[in-house]
């Protein structure tokens, strides 16, 4: 840091302008001290770099721990949250990587109703126009999709206790996607009322849905499983606190799973087998040997903290 420091001072002298210093993936930092302490060193370098006008240090996260860490003691930082594009930008973008290779152009509905499923996720859209029958890569990329959230989030009716945990966080996840697609049915609903009464709709392309972070653990029931499914991109994080899917394409792999036949008796059930776990996990049960035919025993519990037989 200190020869980048003199680099920095040489360049700025000679040039007049700040150099810039990106660093990607910030979140691959170990999330505990060690990482946070790495963190807040690097801010505090920065602040001064820009405070002298020397350089200006460009952070990328794709978690919102980060944030959460530099945004105590910043000063001259500032946060931008990056989007997917949206329905008009996704086609055009498309589009133009598809000049790129020797296909032919798809026809406007393929190409709406891939991006329906996909979103505007660039890496997403990137494989989908490489793709002869992009329908075909579309349906394709949703059942890996869908296959994917199922196995680190799917529910196991009549669970074992060893996988309790693990099915907590699945149930509570769950919860929170299923409030997330009866948000997508209700835009939905209101975008078809608007259209069906002749009111004029700005745009057909409907935002991801998203609620408040304190709401979501409140549907949740759990104030710390949200950081964990931001990590396994399974939900973002906004800097306005908003949660929203990650992208367009685990939208549609929930909405699928929500929408399958006893899906919420499934859940319901998880959760009840859940609470019986635990349930049985607080019961103590005594066992009595040598016990013969007509032989009594009585027992005494007492509020106080002690028993007696």
């Amino acid at each position: 840091m200190n020869k980048l420091e003199k680099v920095a001072l040489r360049s700025a002298k000679r040039t007049g302008k700040p150099l810039i210093l990106v660093l990607n993936n910030v979140h691959f930092f170990n999330n505990d001290d060690d990482g946070k302490h790495m963190l807040l060193q690097l801010q505090q370098r920065a602040e001064a770099w820009a405070a002298s006008g020397i350089l200006t240090l460009v952070m990328s996260s794709d978690d919102f721990w980060p944030y959460t860490v530099l945004r105590k003691n910043a000063s001259r930082m500032h946060v931008m949250t990056i989007y997917d594009l949206n329905r008009e930008e996704a086609q055009r973008a498309c589009i133009r990587m598809r000049y790129h290779t020797s296909l032919p152009i798809p026809s406007q509905e393929a190409l709406t109703q891939a991006i329906s499923i996909l979103g505007g996720r660039l890496a997403y859209l990137n494989r989908v126009s490489r793709a002869h029958d992009i329908m075909e890569m579309a349906r394709h990329m949703l059942a890996v999709e869908k296959g994917w959230l199922l196995s680190r989030i799917g529910l196991i009716e009549d669970c074992d206790d060893d996988v309790m945990d693990e099915q907590k966080w699945s149930s509570c996840s769950w919860l929170l996607l299923r409030e997330f697609v009866k948000i997508r049915r209700e835009q939905e609903r209101q975008q078809e009322e608007a259209l069906a009464a002749g009111e004029e709709v700005p745009t057909r392309d409907l935002p991801l849905p998203s609620i408040p972070y304190h709401k979501c653990r409140q549907i949740m029931t759990r104030a710390d499983f949200l950081e964990e499914l931001d990590s396994a991109n399974i939900i973002s994080i906004d800097i306005n606190h908003d949660v929203r899917p990650d992208s367009m394409l685990i939208l549609q792999a929930a909405r699928e799973v929500v929408e399958e036949e006893g899906f919420d008796d499934l859940l319901d059930s998880v959760r009840a087998r859940i609470d019986k776990i635990e349930s049985l996990h607080r019961t103590r049960e005594l066992t009595f040997k040598d016990v013969n035919s007509g032989d009594r025993i009585r027992l005494t519990v007492d509020k106080g903290g002690w028993w007696n037989i």
